[in-house]
């Protein structure tokens, strides 16, 4: 039993922010697929909402934007939940990694807004390629974000160079785009800095989609891979191995116990 689903007022509705995960309808959690049946209406970046239009209430009404137009999304979601209705918030993988929950929440914040905030967990894309690749985030890993659209690169830099030389396994989201192209030549030459050339690095696109592709590279060679907005960058750390094309990172076993 949560409390999260109890309105704060007899008057306000209910905002669901509902990771839907990679887009895969078998790696859709029940809980967010609940809320899709049950909601009276349903938002979301239109290429999301496709992915899982097949288990929505028909009886929902559907509002769909394009991409770039989360506050939108998030102030419509909230301000339908503020007149009693029930809303579904769609979100690719998680919605509180690199998603939109946190948005709601400031948002409503600023906005004194009522109405209930319930946050349903996704898989996320770290977690998804993570499991294609084979185990590479075994041991402490690190996430970060190549876009600079919220957060300036200096600070990028800073936490590529952090990440680097503390030998973390790093998963790189929104690595490059039509028009960002410079970003992962840079973080490739930071961890060239602290990682041997050699360190393997696995590439995927659209992971738990039809169009779902791998690539294993090293660190020298990363960028003759194909690398687009819908690839996830996984570099793995010192100790990170190919074995049978897969990917893994030691978690310490073999140093404390006989394998």
């Amino acid at each position: 039993m949560t409390a999260h689903n109890t309105k704060k007022n007899k008057d306000a509705g209910i905002v669901r922010v509902v990771g839907i995960g990679p887009g895969a309808l078998d790696l859709l959690a029940p809980r967010a697929l609940a809320a899709l049946q049950g909601a009276e209406v349903i938002i979301g970046y239109r290429t999301y909402l496709e992915l899982v239009e097949s288990c929505f209430n028909p009886e929902a009404e559907v509002i769909s934007s394009a991409m770039m137009q989360e506050i939108d999304r998030c102030r419509k979601a909230l301000e339908l939940a503020q007149n009693g209705r029930d809303v579904a918030l769609v979100c690719g993988g998680d919605p509180g990694i690199y998603a939109m929950a946190g948005l709601v929440f400031e948002l409503a914040k600023n906005q004194a807004n009522t109405c209930a905030i319930e946050i349903i967990p996704g898989i996320a894309a770290l977690n998804a390629c993570a499991a294609v690749l084979g185990a590479p985030l075994m041991h402490d890993f690190a996430a970060i974000s190549l876009s600079d659209l919220l957060t300036p690169w200096e600070l990028i830099e800073k936490r590529l160079e952090a990440a680097a030389a503390a030998d973390f396994v790093t998963v790189l989201y929104n690595p490059k785009s039509k028009k960002r192209t410079s970003q992962i030549e840079r973080a490739q030459e930071i961890f060239l800095v602290h990682r041997d050339a050699a360190t393997p690095v696995g590439i995927v696109h659209a992971a738990g989609r039809g169009d779902e592709s791998v690539q294993l590279r090293t660190l020298a060679d990363m960028l003759k891979a194909e690398i687009g907005m819908q690839s996830t960058v996984t570099i793995g750390n010192s100790q990170t191995f190919i074995w049978q094309n897969r990917m893994v990172t030691p978690r310490g076993y073999a140093g404390k116990y006989e394998l």
